[in-house]
């Protein structure tokens, strides 16, 4: 098996076929988009191929260690994909063509008017166990 992390964007990856911001949808809308992705997660749950998931909102902060005391945080400036990210799910699957697959029909949320997305997603394999360094 081997784990990949699937990641949704508000914004910066190619433009979806249904391209319409979810704030033009309705109510029953976004409810119909929720649900998808909630029936998506719960079919991997039965098939053992569901980790995680998260929505994220676009807030932040950006932390770092900055020597002793009380770490700076600050509201910006942000990084691309801080502006970018608007959930993840890991998945864990026995092949890159199941990950394909699988992203693919995440892809097909539905969105305005009912009609699917067809969103960009990036697919992201996740390291199986961190290198070894040697010198």
């Amino acid at each position: 098996m081997a784990k990949y992390l699937l990641l949704k964007h508000y914004r910066g990856a190619p433009a979806a076929v249904n391209d319409v911001p979810m704030e033009k949808w309705t109510p029953e809308e976004i409810s119909a988009h929720i649900k998808y992705m909630g029936d998506f997660a719960s079919r991997l749950v039965q098939t053992g191929e569901f980790v995680g998931e998260q929505a994220l909102l676009p807030e932040g902060s950006w932390v770092r260690y900055d020597g002793e005391g009380r770490p700076p945080v600050t509201d910006g400036p942000f990084a691309e994909t801080k502006d970018l990210i608007a959930g993840w799910m890991i998945i864990d699957v026995d092949s890159h063509e199941r990950a394909v697959e699988l992203a693919g029909e995440l892809s097909a949320a539905p969105g305005k008017d009912g009609k699917p997305i067809h969103e960009w997603l990036e697919l992201r394999p996740c390291f199986a166990e961190l290198p070894t360094i040697t010198e």
